[in-house]
C-alpha cells in the first residue's frame, strides 16, 4: 500500500471519506473483538508466561481504544481526523518502545514459556484479527484515521503468525528466544506502522492549514 492517501483533499467535506456503507458498525464489532480478545490474550501470556502474547495483549487493548477513537472523530473535519490519527500514531510508537523494553528484560530473565497455551491463544487471536481484517478491507484506503484502522488490524494478523511460529520455534528449541525475537518484530511492525501514519497526517494538518 502507499504512505499517502491519494483521494484526499482540502476540500472534501467532513465525513465525506468515512461515510462508507457499514463503516461505523464494522468499528464497533472490531472494538467489541479487540476489547475481548485483551482480556483472553492478557490470561494466556500470564498462564504461558509469553512475551509475545502479552504484547499482542496489549496490542488488542490499544486497537480497541483505537478503534474508539475513530468511531468518536468519524464526520469530523479531515483536520481533526488526522490530529486523532497523530494520537494513534503516538499510541503504537509508545507500544513498539515498551515491547522493546520488555523483550530485553525477558533476555535477561525470563525463562522459556508453556508452548501448549501460548500456541492455542495465538490460534484463537488470529482468528479474530482475520475475521476484522476481513469486515476492514472494503475501508482500508481514504484519510490517515481509516489507514490507522486497517494498519493496526493488518499488522495484528501478521503479529499472531508470528506468535504460532514463536510457539512452534520454542517448541523445537527449548529456549526462550523465538518469543523474544517475535516480540522485537512486533515492536517493529509497530514502529513503522506509526511512522506511516504521522506522515500522512502531518500531510492532511499541512494541507488543511489545521481547520
Amino acid at each position: 500500500m502507499s504512505t499517502h492517501c491519494d483521494g484526499c483533499h482540502d476540500d472534501v467535506p467532513a465525513g465525506t471519506l468515512v461515510r462508507k456503507p457499514g463503516y461505523r458498525r464494522v468499528l464497533w464489532t472490531a472494538l467489541a473483538i479487540n476489547a475481548a480478545m485483551f482480556g483472553i490474550e492478557f490470561t494466556g501470556s500470564l498462564a504461558s508466561g509469553s512475551t509475545s502474547l502479552l504484547a499482542d495483549a496489549f496490542d488488542f487493548a490499544g486497537d480497541a481504544a483505537n478503534y474508539g477513537l475513530s468511531l468518536a472523530v468519524l464526520g469530523l473535519s479531515l483536520a481533526s481526523r488526522a490530529r486523532a490519527a497523530l494520537l494513534k500514531a503516538a499510541s503504537m510508537a509508545l507500544f513498539g518502545v515498551a515491547v522493546l523494553a520488555k523483550a530485553a528484560w525477558s533476555a535477561l530473565h525470563g525463562v522459556p514459556p508453556e508452548v501448549l497455551t501460548m500456541g492455542a491463544v495465538a490460534v484463537l487471536a488470529l482468528a479474530a484479527n482475520l475475521a476484522v481484517a476481513a469486515m476492514l478491507y472494503a475501508h482500508r484506503e481514504g484519510d490517515s484515521n481509516m489507514r490507522s484502522v486497517w494498519l493496526c488490524t493488518r499488522n495484528d494478523v501478521l503479529g499472531n503468525l508470528a506468535v504460532m511460529g514463536a510457539a512452534l520455534g520454542v517448541y523445537g528449541t527449548g529456549a526462550a528466544w523465538p518469543d523474544l525475537v517475535v516480540a522485537a518484530i512486533m515492536a517493529s511492525l509497530a514502529l513503522s506502522a506509526a511512522l506511516s501514519v504521522l506522515r500522512q497526517a502531518r500531510g492532511e494538518l499541512a494541507r488543511t492549514g489545521g481547520h
